[in-house]
């Protein structure tokens, strides 16, 4: 199977090769270096007791010393699962949540016309940087010049520039036996509406070429010479090599500055503004192209750098840009993942920074580069007066919105947190301190009383953890652990009881699998109801989406031991775990979100209120755990509440009516 062009790319792009090849090694952690992206661990193919196995987790390859062996992701995937090339394609686009594409019998044909347009866009390189070298580039040299670039720098950049003229690369092009069909595909002319030849995209600009993170020139930026030009920059338009949503102006170099040095990864506006910052020392920088910030982009940012600086001019047009970002990156922030935002001084850019102060000057802007809770903060409050409780609580909802959207719940704590500090420091209120643990209720009085009798030996100090509470469910298992478990068990019981798959197809579609074979399975399943269900439901499963999903799945302790698998035939006892589990799984998503949004409001204002809705909802999934319906068809319940097996209770009653006593009575019959 052949697969898209550009496809391979974003796979890499998207899977951490540290994460692949974290699950096959333990890392040394006195030689790694998480946060750039340098990990280190014993070879997991050949048997050593150093760490000789190096991850470099930024440029995606490995490399063992020992071995020799080297590759990347896919390679790794190929050689620890010993499958081929596709599947280990198919296993990283699973865990990349990439869908597999369709068979394309064109694809060859595909990836043959992208190396075609590569070649014409290389040429255009060429003739641009040759043109700058003309008299008519003369005010473009001085432009240049001006800006501090030294024909080194120029060279260095590849910096060009395209004539005044409707034709001069078509006609280029077009001399040198360039089809004219690949020029428009590789977006350096335009079709003509009066019936005329195409025309050229650039004319009278300076010209940037923009490179993909593997050096291949895939599109321009060029700088209008016009004062009077409607657009002052203007990119390629978007074409089978280019996505700007999807690039970075310096990609390549940056990546590989950011893994040799201990600079930040820069995220600065425009091309010069990365050229002024590279040739100042600071070459781990780059850019977005015309837009603001996409997801994608941040995604290749973290790829590159655990905390990217944004560095934004320091303008009003500055500071929308980075308001953008925060409403973008707050949805995809993960724990060792975030941004810092470095402003400029009011009215200037990197280069003015540069030529007024030096490299210094940059190096102490970046220095003081705020966390994103601070301007998220600063934009909700700067300019705003809160004179009035009801400007106070409209500030405390739009926070809480703003936090509400951190999909990570110890990550949006600690946001919590930090705007309640803020807030404090605002108002100028400081809530009283909280007491000690001391055996004590916070209402006043001891346990034992004022006398103190009863309390506990540890007065002042935290409460000794008990080793049993070290290993039990609650602190080693998590509630996404939990849903994960009842969700095996509801898809065993309905994959070995097919005939209530219909009876349940409406829970079946509002179901959200946690894990891919899950959802896989799910996916099949409510497939699968539009056609006649097989007599052996497992065998069509597995020959639908392979083994593994269900191997998986009925090797499960817990699907193991659950009633539906150890009485295969009682369809009632089926349906009666499938209801179970659904309920509980319903119960405990709608505790999940309103103990998250409790916690974001407990983390900006100390409520009594806010606590008796914690401790209800506590109670509520506490009760989740002992439903009323729970193994109706296991256990009675006895007269003290105790609850009884109903095969035992039943074995004893007939073994007491064989000796001559009633269940319904204490003496002999």
């Amino acid at each position: 199977m052949s697969l898209p062009p550009g496809f391979l790319d974003e796979l890499r792009t998207r899977v951490s090769l540290s994460q692949v090849v974290g699950r096959k090694v333990m890392w040394d952690k006195r030689k790694s270096n998480q946060g750039k992206g340098d990990m280190w661990a014993p070879c997991p193919f050949h048997h050593e007791k150093t760490a000789s196995f190096h991850v470099d987790d930024r440029k995606g390859f490995y490399y063992c010393f020992g071995c020799h062996a080297k590759g990347d992701a896919l390679s790794f995937i190929q050689e620890t699962e010993n499958v081929g090339f596709m599947e280990a394609v198919e296993i990283l686009a699973g865990e990349a949540g990439m869908p597999m594409p369709a068979r394309d019998p064109k694809a060859a044909q595909k990836a043959d016309r992208r190396t075609q347009l590569i070649e014409v866009m290389e040429q255009a390189v060429q003739f641009f940087r040759l043109q700058l070298k003309t008299g008519s580039a003369g005010p473009a040299r001085d432009y240049l010049a001006g800006r501090g670039l030294s024909p080194a720098a120029l060279d260095r950049w590849e910096i060009g520039f395209a004539p005044d003229g409707w034709q001069n690369l078509w006609d280029h092009l077009t001399g040198k036996g360039v089809a004219p069909d690949l020029i428009l595909a590789a977006g350096l002319a335009k079709p003509s509406d009066r019936g005329k030849n195409p025309y050229d995209v650039f004319r009278n600009r300076i010209m940037f070429p923009i490179r993909d993170a593997r050096g291949r020139a895939i599109a321009f930026g060029g700088r209008a010479m016009d004062p009077n030009d409607n657009a002052k920059y203007l990119n390629s338009p978007e074409t089978d090599l280019f996505d700007k949503g999807r690039s970075l102006y310096n990609h390549g170099p940056a990546r590989e500055a950011a893994g040799r040095e201990d600079n930040p990864l820069i995220v600065a506006e425009g091309y010069m503004d990365v050229i002024a910052l590279s040739e100042a020392g600071f070459r781990a920088t780059v850019a977005p192209l015309g837009t603001a910030v996409t997801e994608h982009q941040l995604h290749m940012l973290w790829r590159i750098s655990p905390e990217p600086v944004i560095a934004l001019d320091g303008d009003t047009a500055g500071l929308r840009a980075a308001m953008r970002v925060i409403d973008l990156a707050l949805p995809l922030l993960e724990a060792g993942k975030g941004l810092r935002f470095a402003i400029m001084p009011a009215g200037q850019d990197p280069d003015d920074v540069i030529r007024a102060g030096g490299p210094e000057a940059v190096a102490d802007v970046l220095a003081q580069a705020q966390p994103m809770v601070r301007l998220l903060w600063q934009r909700e409050t700067e300019g705003k007066v809160f004179d009035s409780p009801e400007r106070k609580a409209a500030l405390d909802k739009e926070l809480r919105i703003a936090i509400s959207k951190i999909k990570d719940p110890s990550l949006k704590l600690h946001y919590g947190q930090e705007i309640k500090a803020l807030r404090e420091e605002l108002f100028g209120y400081q809530p009283a301190a909280r007491r000690e643990w001391s055996g004590e209720r916070s209402f006043g009085g001891g346990f034992g009383g004022k006398g103190g009798r009863g309390r506990a030996p540890w007065r002042g100090a935290a409460a000794p953890v008990l080793s049993s509470t070290k290993t039990s469910t609650l602190v080693t298992a998590t509630p996404e652990h939990h849903a994960e478990m009842r969700e095996a068990v509801i898809l065993a019981t309905l994959i070995t009881h097919p005939c209530l798959i219909e009876e349940f197809e409406g829970e079946l579609e509002r179901l959200h699998p946690r894990t891919e074979d899950h959802h896989r399975i799910c996916t099949t399943l409510i497939t699968m109801l539009d056609e006649e269900m097989p007599t052996d439901l497992r065998a069509d499963l597995t020959a639908r989406i392979g083994p593994a999903p269900l191997e998986k799945l009925f090797r499960q302790s817990h699907v193991q031991i659950a009633p539906p698998m150890r009485n295969p035939h009682d369809t009632e006892k089926a349906r009666l775990c499938i209801s179970e589990e659904l309920a509980k799984l319903r119960v405990a998503e709608g505790a999940e979100t309103e103990i998250e949004d409790a916690i974001s409001e407990l983390s900006l204002a100390e409520d009594e209120r806010l606590t008796w809705r914690l401790r209800q909802l506590a109670d509520q999934r506490s009760r989740m755990g002992r439903s009323g319906d729970e193994d109706k068809a296991d256990f009675d319940i006895g007269p003290n509440g105790a609850r009884m097996d109903r095969d035992e209770r039943n074995a004893f009653d007939e073994l007491l009516g064989k000796i001559g006593f009633s269940k319904d009575q204490g003496g002999a019959s």
